[in-house]
């Protein structure tokens, strides 16, 4: 360690190694002593040109000025090597507790809880094969099947119901739950390694990471037989998430670990292109990815690195940092590598592996494209399809809503609520089930009634047949069978979107031109046949270039079908259809005679697909589908309500014992999290408003850790928060558990920082021919001396410390699902009304 200080304190090294801490002020060149393993920066050698002495300086001034600085480093050396073991008894002792928190009970419930009706069933669709659909990336999924395979589970169960018994199918679902577990015990292991390589006190970052496990004294306290309850681990949330075959415990580990490595990749600036440089950049980017690959929250995670990298990349740009542009261009293009070109690569592979292992047909095809779908084994669409001669009788349906077009003897309301007028016409629109008014028959244009429309030549086919077949391009006309009036839109405003035009349906030939419609296919050339089911099509207005669009729910007047309107964004995702059941003398038992479909035989695809353009529709579906997340849910709550734990989500629950498992955070940890956010916002504000006075309340050293330490946990907060106010989705209080975390370091950081106001000042000395101002930060509240700061540091923290205890044990039952006696106990714990407890 001596020598990697006197190295670091040599000539052109001008770098602290702290994260996060001190650069190079503007009139000074720093020769920094160490970075302690404490992260309480050492004396630094700060060197003032303004300071310089006159010749008349001796040469013993001279000799005693490196001897300080020699005193100093063997200083240094001989607190890292106390104090480095002490860090890593703190490491095995959070380890070993997370550990044991996580795994505690986990067989309990043997029954299937809240979303593992969804996971699992995803990890079985694996183990058989089968297609399946979801709105997250399939990493998660992929190392549960991983896990659930090495144990030996075929997927012969599909999780049906929450509170199926897991026994009587045979799953293994300790196993299953034993990974998202360990996941979760690794979590405070890393956001305690994360404080420590930030700079802060062992107290500050032991004390951050028992907010994470909690409850680790009360085994060894007295005080345990005097809580309500034994059964104490954790954060309330984070053990409730992590117990069960969920995604949140693999989607946080490795977010931190982002962040971790991102932080010692920062410290190794001093010594670029290093192995141990390149080391930590890569693996910034490997844990992006996977933090990506497990849910698209990753996104946030990897919008907090790329702030920092642009940061760090302003900070190397800079002529005084002594860098070539051929050398920050090396810079550029190795982050470009490690932290772009490896995530997607990464990323890319994932759903390789996804597409791999799910070859047969299953619940997921409906989601995606037919020609996605021909490359299922067994997919019947292929069997299914038949081509679509003119004169059939057909239905219609909707890709995005599944919706048929509809129609029936009713007529628009005259005037609507809003005051817009109708046409009186009859009511087309959308409707949910099978129904004999969704049957529409369907025409070749006239070209005696329409003298554009294009020529027609029939194929060889087609004159053998004596039939017309509908193809890509085509001008056509539908009526509807219930009423025998023609589908048309006209220039009247639809009922609830006045953007669009009216949908409606008429009698005769009186108004053609507005009858027609023009089918084009999302796929294929003009000319290609449509088939029905593997087709989709834009139905658009030959006269006014709207699109059949569905839209919102009618008021009672549309008996609560869907609107159907006239929509002028052709590219709107809503306006694909396609031809759902085809009616026609020469189709039978649904098999064209002319064309007849063979189900595939054995396993093997119909059909091929590039991996990329299997990617990018899956991708495109995922978004989506997340998007149009948007139906209410009982236990769904608000982002303003999540920091102050206002909602909880109920995950099971049984009569039997008042038995009940409901996610809610510990209420004392999650609200002072919050209120340390808000802390840091208002010292930082402050503090720029007193600087414009020229009142310098925290000094330069200590201020650029205040800036870049807790500001990178303030960022990591904000932009795993501010997001989710923008969506439109349904959301649940999970969502904020990676925000939580980022609050709970940022509330270790702040306690640290309260605790180490300090004031610049020291001896003038001589080093080198150059006279130097010591700037050595000084404790105000705590003493430096000791690994733990001051009796006054540590005591603060244990009392705070023993409030979250309490309510940890307190509102344990819930996290465990272990029971109350009586209902009183339950009631008693319901302290806001929006907690809905099911016994209470």
């Amino acid at each position: 360690m001596t020598a990697e200080l006197k190295k670091r304190t040599g000539k052109g090294n001008k770098n602290n190694d702290n994260a996060y801490g001190n650069e190079k002020d503007k009139n000074h060149d720093k020769i920094p002593l160490s970075a302690t393993s404490n992260g309480i920066e050492e004396p630094k050698v700060t060197v003032d040109s303004e300071m310089k002495k006159d010749a008349n300086i001796n040469s013993n001034s001279k000799n005693s000025g490196k001897d300080y600085l020699d005193t100093l480093v063997q200083e240094a050396h001989a607190r890292e090597a106390q104090w480095s073991g002490l860090w890593l008894v703190g490491l095995a002792f959070v380890v070993v507790f997370s550990l044991v928190t996580r795994m505690y009970r986990i067989q309990d419930p043997a029954k299937v809880v809240f979303d593992e009706v969804h996971f699992g069933k995803f990890a079985s669709y694996y183990l058989r094969g089968e297609y399946y659909f979801d709105v997250h990336p399939p990493l998660g999924k992929l190392l549960l099947a991983a896990v659930a395979a090495a144990a030996g589970y075929d997927g012969h169960y599909l999780f049906d119901e929450i509170g199926d018994d897991y026994a009587a199918h045979g799953v293994p679902f300790v196993a299953m739950r034993l990974f998202p577990a360990l996941c979760g015990a690794l979590i405070p292991p890393f956001c305690f390694l994360s404080l420590k390589e930030l700079g802060l006190s062992f107290s500050a970052a032991f004390w951050g990471a028992l907010i994470l496990i909690f409850g680790w004294s009360l085994f060894f306290s007295p005080l345990l037989y005097l809580l309500p309850c034994k059964n104490f681990r954790s954060d309330n949330a984070l053990i409730t998430q992590s117990r069960l075959i969920l995604l949140d415990s693999m989607l946080l580990l490795f977010g931190v670990t982002s962040i971790y490595a991102w932080i010692r990749f920062y410290k190794e600036r001093q010594f670029p292109f290093s192995f141990s440089w390149w080391l930590w950049l890569s693996l910034t980017g490997v844990s992006l990815a996977l933090t990506l690959g497990v849910k698209m929250v990753g996104l946030f995670t990897i919008a907090v690195v790329g702030i920092a990298v642009l940061f760090d990349l302003w900070r190397i740009l800079d002529i005084e940092h002594g860098l070539s542009m051929t050398q920050f261009y090396e810079h550029f293009a190795a982050r470009a590598i490690c932290l772009i070109v490896l995530p997607i690569s990464l990323y890319l592979s994932f759903f390789y592996i996804h597409f791999a292992l799910l070859p047969y047909t299953g619940p997921g095809d409906a989601f995606m494209s037919p020609r996605f779908q021909s490359t299922l084994s067994g997919n019947e669409i292929m069997a299914k399809s038949v081509s679509v001669p003119y004169t059939s009788q057909i239905t219609l349906k909707n890709k995005n809503q599944g919706v048929f077009l509809h129609s029936h003897d009713a007529k628009y309301p005259l005037t609507y609520e809003n005051g817009h007028v109708s046409s009186e016409g009859q009511q087309v629109t959308g409707y949910h089930h099978p129904d004999g008014n969704n049957v529409w028959e369907i025409f070749a244009v006239d070209p005696s009634l329409y003298s554009a429309a294009p020529e027609y030549i029939p194929t060889a086919a087609e004159k053998e047949r004596s039939l017309r077949y509908v193809k890509n391009g085509d001008i056509v006309r539908l009526r509807h069978v219930g009423t025998q009036k023609y589908l048309l839109t006209h220039d009247v405003a639809s009922p609830l979107t006045s953007t669009n035009m009216e949908i409606t349906a008429v009698e005769g030939d009186e108004r053609y031109a507005e009858t027609l419609w023009k089918i084009s296919t999302t796929d294929g050339n003009v000319g290609d046949k449509v088939y029905s089911m593997r087709s989709h099509f834009t139905f658009v207005s030959v006269p006014y270039g709207v699109a059949l669009h569905p839209n919102v729910i009618l008021p009672e007047w549309g008996f609560a079908q869907i609107e159907i309107n006239g929509e002028k964004k052709l590219e709107s995702k809503g306006n694909v259809w396609y031809f759902d059941e085809i009616i026609h003398d020469t189709i039978v038992d649904g098999v064209d005679k002319y064309e007849p479909q063979k189900i595939q035989s054995g396993r093997k695809a119909a059909g091929t697909m590039p991996f990329i353009l299997k990617f990018l529709e899956l991708q495109n579906v995922m978004f989506v589908q997340n998007a149009g997340l948007t139906t209410s849910h009982p236990y769904s709550s608000s982002p303003n309500e999540w920091p102050f734990v206002v909602r909880g989500i109920s995950f099971w629950e049984t009569k039997e014992g008042l038995r009940q498992i409901y996610l809610l955070g510990n209420p004392f940890i999650w609200w002072f999290c919050i209120a340390s956010v808000g802390v840091y916002a208002g010292i930082w504000l402050v503090d720029r408003i007193v600087l414009r006075r020229q009142v310098d309340l925290l000094g330069p050293s200590l201020r650029r850790w205040f800036d870049n330490a807790i500001g990178f946990l303030f960022l990591a907060w904000l932009l795993h928060y501010i997001p989710f106010f923008l969506m439109g989705r349904m959301l649940f209080l999970h969502h904020y558990l990676p925000s939580f975390i980022f609050s709970t370091m940022l509330a270790a950081a702040l306690m640290d920082f309260v605790f180490r106001l300090s004031s610049e000042c020291g001896p003038e000395t001589l080093i080198e021919d150059k006279v130097v101002a010591l700037r050595v930060p000084v404790f105000v509240w705590a003493n430096k001396s000791g690994p733990f700061g001051s009796v006054l540091f540590v005591g603060v923290l244990g009392a705070i410390l023993s409030v979250f205890l309490w309510s940890f044990a307190y509102f344990a039952p819930l996290s465990y699902g272990s029971g109350f006696p009586v209902v009183e106990d339950i009631r008693e714990r319901k302290w806001f009304k929006a907690w809905d407890f099911q016994h209470a």
